[in-house]
């Protein structure tokens, strides 16, 4: 079975920001050519700031995570990235007891594009914002006690960025054994644009001034830059950081890896469901 990889345009930038004496996300993004009949990897992380070595465990987070996608051979794409969140977050949970350093957590938010689709797996609260007709869609929820509220109705969602427990996350990597990712998997079209990105950023963009901020250049390194100079400009109180792709050149996969996947991913979400 032949696979196919999109052409895209990639970058991103990461910056320690005004207020915290050290960067503990860490991002991953293709380099250089894109190899034909591989899939690519966008990946963002973001170390705790009330534990223990944030960094290192958002730099281990992705180097486990991206190892697991590397060897899946063909494999199911959902499954393997269920496995990567895993494999990431048992190394990030011994990692900590191996140093004997308490507890270490990150966020995880990996984002792995294979022909026409894209597949979305997300932990924490960064976020991936999907840039298409002008409009910012953002793909992922946030597992923090804020969101729990926003999703009960309990409050509204103009509150989020504003609101005292903003950053309680309820989900994250190498907290505990176990972890329960999101999931997802969304179609691709020419001219998409996604923007992974910490909340150091987000808490202080709102939705729509991605999508302007977007629309002003054609150059994904430019937009990074823009976005990371905005947080700043708005005086962010975290590290920032942004992944970005725009997708020049849509090639679709097979339809029966595609249907493969599809298979799977409904397989998990019904076993989550079951598990919850």
């Amino acid at each position: 079975m032949k696979k196919y990889a999109p052409e895209i345009e990639s970058g991103g930038l990461s910056v320690i920001g005004p207020v915290r004496e050290d960067n503990q996300d860490s991002i991953h993004f293709p380099n250089g050519a894109h190899p034909v009949g591989c899939g690519l990897l966008f990946a963002i992380a973001d170390g705790m700031g009330g534990y223990a070595h944030g960094g290192m465990a958002s730099s281990l987070a992705l180097e486990s995570f991206s190892s697991i996608l590397a060897s899946h051979n063909g494999n199911s794409i959902i499954r393997t990235m269920q496995r990567g969140v895993e494999a990431a977050n048992i190394k990030v949970y011994q990692k900590a007891r191996q140093l004997d350093v308490g507890r270490m957590g990150t966020t995880l938010t990996a984002a792995y594009v294979l022909g026409d689709m894209l597949y979305l797996a997300h932990v924490g609260d960064s976020r991936a914002y999907l840039i298409r007709d002008g409009q910012a869609i953002c793909l992922t929820d946030d597992h923090t006690a804020v969101g729990d509220m926003v999703r009960s109705k309990l409050i509204s969602s103009d509150k989020i960025r504003t609101h005292a427990q903003r950053s309680v996350l309820t989900r994250s990597v190498g907290l505990d054994l176990f972890i329960q990712p999101d999931i997802v998997q969304q179609k691709l079209r020419e001219g998409d644009r996604l923007i992974l990105c910490s909340d150091g950023v987000w808490s202080v963009i709102e939705d729509e001034e991605f999508a302007h901020v977007a629309s002003r250049s054609p150059s994904v390194n430019e937009v990074s830059r823009n976005l990371i100079d905005l947080a700043l400009r708005y005086d962010t109180d975290d590290n920032a950081s942004v992944v970005m792709f725009h997708l020049h050149k849509l090639i679709p996969i097979s339809t029966e890896q595609d249907s493969r996947n599809r298979k799977s991913a409904n397989w998990f979400q019904n076993l989550w469901k079951f598990v919850a």
